[in-house]
């Protein structure tokens, strides 16, 4: 699958990278990191892709299957999403494990959705399903997208000819070490703000 992947984007460039990644966000099964390491490779010196110009592509694409997405769950709501949602990955036991997590983080479960497999697929879904408001969704959702894409876009382009230990790592370790430091940066934000409601309280 992934020749297949990478013939479709020798043949077509930036239009290719654009329909893969708004597709793999809406649910269809392409594997998302390892496509956009892949791309990263080709922008370093030499390459056939300029690394600004596919920053830009993938993250429009990223954002476009999120609004999609979002756009389907307000509209059609959780029924659906139970009764069609396998033929995009939305399998009921995977609905219900980003539901708690959106239950118990809010919109930064979208931000950090992106990094944790199995989530970042849904999180868009439920967001429309739960009715929240669409500029507060893009904030989060057009972050986390952002820093999601210059992460894997950045590590192809440094590693380069060295894709296959990069693609163990991504798979191993990348996930779970991201992952970390979101729950870090989400324990520290909680932190303070709640410090400074109780300063504003006094």
């Amino acid at each position: 699958m992934k020749e297949a992947l990478y013939d479709f984007i020798g043949h077509y460039g930036y239009i290719a990278l654009y329909l893969l990644l708004s597709a793999g966000i809406v649910g269809v099964p392409i594997p998302d990191e390892t496509l956009m390491a892949f791309v990263g490779s080709l922008t370093a010196p030499g390459g056939p892709f300029d690394f600004v110009t596919t920053l830009l592509v993938i993250y429009a694409g990223t954002m476009t299957g999120m609004i999609v997405s979002y756009l389907i769950g307000h509209r059609v709501g959780k029924p659906f999403l139970y009764r069609f949602g396998k033929w995009f990955k939305l399998t009921p036991s995977r609905i219900e494990r980003a539901e708690g997590w959106f239950k118990k983080y809010g919109l930064w479960t979208v931000f950090f959705g992106y990094f944790v497999p199995g989530v970042r697929h849904f999180t868009c879904y439920l967001s429309g399903v739960s009715g929240v408001k669409f500029y507060k969704y893009l904030l989060y959702a057009g972050t986390g997208a952002l820093l999601w894409c210059t992460t894997f876009l950045t590590l192809g382009h440094f590693i380069g000819s060295n894709l296959d230990g990069l693609f163990q790592l991504i798979h191993q370790y990348v996930g779970i070490s991201l992952l970390i430091i979101a729950g870090l940066a989400f324990v520290i934000v909680s932190i303070y703000l709640r410090y400074r409601k109780r300063r504003t309280a006094h």
